[in-house]
């Protein structure tokens, strides 16, 4: 009992010290320092400065909006769903002219599904594709130059389909990272290894490893079914080539972000022991910034809608909170491969629109984005704290039939969980 009475006037005392502390220090100032001030403030304030690189969005390098313009020389057969481009690699520049590769699939019918799939009929929109690429004068019209990978002959790795590339300038040679699938996807998830082409030109030829170059991990490992959306960037010397994959399995996936490193293009690649190194985002895309790592992380997971960085590339924590920002973002990375040790940052790139045409004539579209995630620009529109949606936008997310019917079948002042 005396110990419980010493132990409440303690904690009276401390509260009344902190009070005190709070009221002799004044108000906060109305004018926002820049810099951290010299007092007592609660954990929100104290994140600002300790958290982000700085106290407001427009002053923090690493926040943008983001920008988007329709490309002009794509065809997509008019919308049927027969047609789809998607997953585009960084961009390239290459004696003055812009590069892309990308998933390109042309199909007699649009994705029918993993049961309905054959050898013509694709399961999904990535399956049955090949890589393809584009070149381009200014970023925003292209012209497509033709397949870049075929699928190889049954059983190399990719014989089902190839997808979901980027690009690896190396000591005057050019690598494609790319995802190999051996069955149509969706019959036993995504199974599709990495697998790498290499080319003394970013035109091509390309030669097939044909062999895995970073295999899934073993049974009970987080990524034992998947390694999808290989991403390499240059740093301290070695290829630190970033992937997803998925904790679970359907329908309860969780989509993490891992790293693996190399001396060679062609491997061996070790795994990081802290994998997985982003805990969120449905693609990868990073970049060298200053002298660590910049990631867009967008779409799934508990940090979706951020801008991380990293000092070593592994440990990464958030630096911005944003909104619409790209899917598949595939950046303009002008030193990727520089192994730079002061990083510019990223203005623009290329992206995807999925969910085209609706369930019959499911396809997807490249698209340019414009952001300022960078040292050498500054664009006030750009950093601009919030978007003004017209209400159309909103009513397109709205409930749906399920969701309706359960609302009206629920008596008034009744409150019910589901």
């Amino acid at each position: 009992m005396k110990i419980q009475v010493v132990l409440i006037t303690y904690s009276i005392a401390l509260i009344s010290q902190a009070m005190v502390v709070a009221k002799d220090q004044g108000g906060f100032p109305y004018k926002l320092p820049d810099e951290k001030p010299d007092r007592e403030m609660s954990a929100a304030m104290e994140r600002i400065y300790t958290a982000y690189p700085a106290p407001r969005p427009e002053k923090n390098e690493l926040f943008s909006q983001f920008k988007y313009t329709e490309l002009k020389g794509f065809d997509y057969n008019g919308g049927d769903g027969t047609l789809s481009r998607r997953d585009p690699s960084k961009i390239l520049l290459h004696k003055g002219k812009y590069y892309v590769w990308y998933t390109h699939r042309e199909t007699a019918t649009p994705p029918r599904g993993a049961a309905k799939s054959t050898d013509t009929i694709p399961s999904s929109d990535w399956d049955l594709a090949e890589i393809w690429y584009a070149t381009s004068e200014d970023g925003f019209s292209w012209e497509e130059q033709g397949v870049a990978i075929k699928r190889p002959e049954k059983p190399l790795v990719g014989w089902r389909s190839v997808t979901t590339t980027d690009i690896l300038e190396w000591k005057g040679r050019f690598y494609l990272y790319y995802q190999g699938f051996l069955e149509a996807s969706g019959k036993r998830g995504d199974d599709c290894p990495v697998a790498v082409s290499w080319a003394d030109s970013p035109d091509g030829p390309w030669t097939p490893y044909n062999k895995i170059v970073i295999p899934n991990g073993p049974e009970g490992d987080w990524d034992q079914y998947s390694i999808h959306d290989p991403y390499p960037l240059v740093r301290n010397g070695k290829i630190f080539l970033y992937y997803k994959s998925d904790f679970n399995g359907q329908p309860h996936l969780v989509r993490m972000q891992g790293l693996a490193t190399a001396d060679h293009p062609l491997g061996p690649f070790t795994k990081h022991p802290l994998n997985p190194v982003i805990t969120s985002g449905h693609e990868t895309s990073l970049f060298p910034f200053k002298s660590g790592i910049a990631a867009l992380v967008y779409k799934d997971g508990p940090e979706h809608n951020t801008i991380q960085y990293s000092e070593d590339g592994v440990n990464f924590e958030i630096a911005s909170i944003t909104e619409l920002m790209p899917y598949a973002a595939a950046p303009y990375v002008p030193d990727a491969f520089t192994d730079t040790k002061d990083g510019r940052g990223i203005t623009w790139g290329l992206a995807h629109f999925i969910n085209q045409g609706g369930r019959e004539k499911f396809h997807s579209i490249l698209v340019r984005f414009d952001c300022d995630l960078s040292q050498d620009l500054h664009d006030p529109e750009m950093k601009k704290h919030r978007v003004n949606h017209q209400p159309d936008v909103y009513y397109r997310q709205g409930l749906t039939k399920a969701q309706r019917e359960r609302i009206m079948k629920t008596p008034k002042g009744v409150k019910r969980r589901k």
